[in-house]
């Protein structure tokens, strides 16, 4: 029996204890597994691969990144953006149907998120053996309690948090902070909730920045000299505009400055010194916490739990403290958001969290 594994798609802490996992698990069935290198495109002829040895994935559990890379820009793609979709050239699709061919693959494991999950999907439709393990930072997918990466990025949002409070304190500033998530606000809530932060502004609830500036002076009016702002990278304008950037080869665009425009209307609404702070791509490196490293290893085995089972068009899922698993469709069906009742915002509010609306 020989297995495939690939990472598509952004990076995330992580990755590299799915991979342990998979060698592991599989090694003690007497299964070879093959890395395809930098997403789908390693499936493309003639194939960039290599074998995965249980002496290969020695000590990887504690690395950030991924040791097969991984790439956005891809041929082999079913889902291009927000809400757009675009099908996969056959022509495409029978390259990589030859590869899998030609190296006996008889189980494919993929590690994405929304995006490459969807390809997951539409290749398992043409006949692929597939099964998806859901991986994003985001924690944005449907059919998941959390996915692994999560934690990580939270914990860097916390890390910063903590630092920029000192320096907030010191010259009586606002801070205003930017993080990722996409259209989903799960690393602004909980990352803003655990760093101590007094103004969280997600895409899920819509936010008026004569509000938050007023809570603001209400906040200086009590001896508060500083304030800590965070927002999610998806967050709208109050007038609906969702700011994003192109991409350097003009492919796509990449959401951004949102963290500068609120920065700037409320320095002009509260009179007071502002800075903004973009956390970008740090939330994606270093090293997985210990959640991500355990939960990623365990995705990584019961990938190959499915796969002996011969369950294919799976995804792995974590519900209620177990893995288990769901369909990729129900996976990718839609993105999984912020409730505005929900416990988590109930939470911010209790404690005196503004949340812009």
């Amino acid at each position: 029996m020989r297995i495939g594994i690939l990472n598509s798609g952004g990076d995330c802490p992580g990755l590299n204890a799915v991979i342990h996992g998979v060698v592991g698990a599989a090694h003690k069935l007497g299964w070879e597994v093959i890395g395809f290198r930098d997403g789908f495109e390693g499936l493309l002829p003639p194939g960039d691969y290599q074998v995965l040895d249980p002496e290969d994935t020695v000590g990887i559990l504690k690395l950030g990144g991924t040791i097969l890379g991984t790439t956005n820009k891809v041929s082999l793609a079913a889902k291009m953006g927000e809400g757009t979709k675009e099908e996969i050239a056959e022509m495409v699709i029978k390259k990589a149907s030859r590869t899998m061919s030609q190296l006996e693959i008889r189980a494919l494991i993929v590690v994405g998120g929304d995006g490459s999950l969807s390809t997951a999907l539409h290749l398992y439709k043409a006949g692929f053996p597939v099964i998806g393990v859901p991986k994003t930072i985001d924690n944005d997918l449907q059919a998941t309690a959390m996915t692994f990466g999560f934690d990580s990025a939270v914990s860097c949002v916390v890390d910063a948090m903590d630092r920029l409070h000192t320096t907030a304190l010191s010259h009586k500033r606002v801070m205003v902070v930017e993080v990722m998530g996409r259209n989903a606000g799960w690393i602004a809530l909980w990352g803003g909730i655990a760093g101590g932060a007094n103004v969280i502004l997600l895409p899920e609830i819509e936010f008026s920045l004569d509000k938050v500036a007023q809570f603001i002076k209400d906040r200086e009016a009590k001896g508060n000299h500083s304030s800590m702002v965070i927002v999610a990278e998806g967050a709208r304008t109050p007038d609906g505009k969702l700011l994003t950037n192109k991409n350097d080869d003009g492919s796509d665009v990449r959401l951004g400055g949102i963290g500068d425009f609120v920065a700037n209307e409320l320095a002009v609404r509260t009179g007071k010194e502002t800075r903004a702070c973009t956390l970008g791509h740090l939330q994606r490196g270093g090293a997985p916490t210990g959640l991500d490293r355990i939960l990623g290893a365990r995705f990584g085995v019961k990938a190959v739990k499915l796969a002996e089972e011969g369950r294919f068009g799976r995804m792995v899922s974590y519900q209620s403290y177990h893995v288990t698993s769901s369909s990729i469709e129900k996976a990718v069906h839609k993105l999984k958001l912020v409730d505005p009742e929900g416990e988590e915002v109930e939470t911010a509010r209790a404690i005196g969290i503004c949340l812009g609306d």
